[in-house]
């Protein structure tokens, strides 16, 4: 995450440096805005002659009230105007309160901490540099490396075996040998129309820091069919102009039976047809040569 400055101001104090760990709620960077100082100075003291004009007028009111309740002491227009000046120097007070927290809260920009607990990855800034305004850069970067996660884009053929919990292995570049593992934690439920992939994420705990944000690794994605189906040799299925067929033996004669393939390995594929049963009797070396409705001989 990139931490910015929400006021323009200079670095007055810098607690971290790259590498260096940080808690939630610590203070890592601190601000100098003599501006800010300024105008609080103003905004309080204006309070302070706003709330004092407020109480005068509503002691007069008071006053007058009071006096009004003799007949013929007060007016009822003089009673009016007190009340009405009474409520006009109240939404003055209300107002200079409310730019007085505004630039107190201001104030508390000056000070920076940590959002959550993790490490300074990047700095960008020192100690007297101007920040804010349109010279808005990250001051610094936190990354939290106790959980990482791990983004891949499955393609489209695969999207249907993987589902929200499924544990994953990987492996990265830069740590031979030793393998990681995670569950799938997130899906897109979409696929980019540019890659025809799906996104997907895993939360990957990272208890002993051995991985780093921004690793490049390799996931290994064993996928279970969702429902179950046919798995048979290569060479008994045939990839012709008019598709893809598989030849069953029905009573004697040929039948081709049109299929659509899934997984593969070296030597075999996954099959969907709704006409194809366990236990049902395919040609071992399917061919052309082998018309439908051929007799063969088992």
């Amino acid at each position: 995450m990139d931490i910015f400055a929400k006021v323009t101001g200079y670095i007055k104090t810098l607690n971290v440096d790259i590498g260096s760990k940080v808690k939630a709620g610590q203070l890592i960077v601190v601000l100098e805005a003599p501006e800010i100082n300024s105008r609080l100075s103003v905004a309080e003291s204006h309070l302070k002659s706003q709330e004092a004009i407020y109480l005068a007028s509503d002691a007069t009111y008071n006053r007058i009230l009071e006096t009004s309740k003799v007949a013929g002491t007060i007016s009822a227009n003089d009673l009016e105007q007190a009340l009405a000046k009474r409520n006009a120097d109240l939404a003055q007070a209300e107002a200079a309160r409310a730019n007085h927290r505004e630039i107190s809260n201001m104030r508390n920009y000056l000070e920076i901490r940590a959002p959550f607990d993790g490490i300074i990855t990047n700095r960008n800034v020192n100690v007297g540099a101007f920040v804010g305004g349109s010279n808005n850069q990250p001051l610094i970067t936190i990354q939290q490396i106790s959980t990482l996660r791990l983004s891949t884009s499955i393609p489209e053929q695969y999207t249907g075996y993987l589902k929200i919990g499924d544990s994953l292995t990987f492996k990265v570049n830069s740590i031979k040998g030793k393998e990681f593992y995670g569950k799938v934690s997130r899906m897109s439920g979409a696929l980019d129309s540019r890659l025809r992939s799906e996104r997907m994420e895993m939360d990957i705990e990272n208890t002993h820091g051995n991985l780093l944000p921004g690793m490049i690794g390799q996931v290994n994605l064993v996928m279970q069919s969702r429902t179950q189906t046919l798995v048979v040799p290569k060479t008994a299925v045939m990839n012709t102009s008019e598709g893809v067929f598989v030849i069953k033996v029905v009573a004697g004669k040929a039948a081709w039976l049109p299929v659509e393939t899934g997984l593969e390995s070296e030597d075999s594929v996954e099959i969907f047809s709704g006409d194809l049963h366990e236990n049902d009797t395919l040609i071992l070396k399917a061919n052309e040569g082998i018309r439908d409705g051929r007799s063969v001989t088992i």
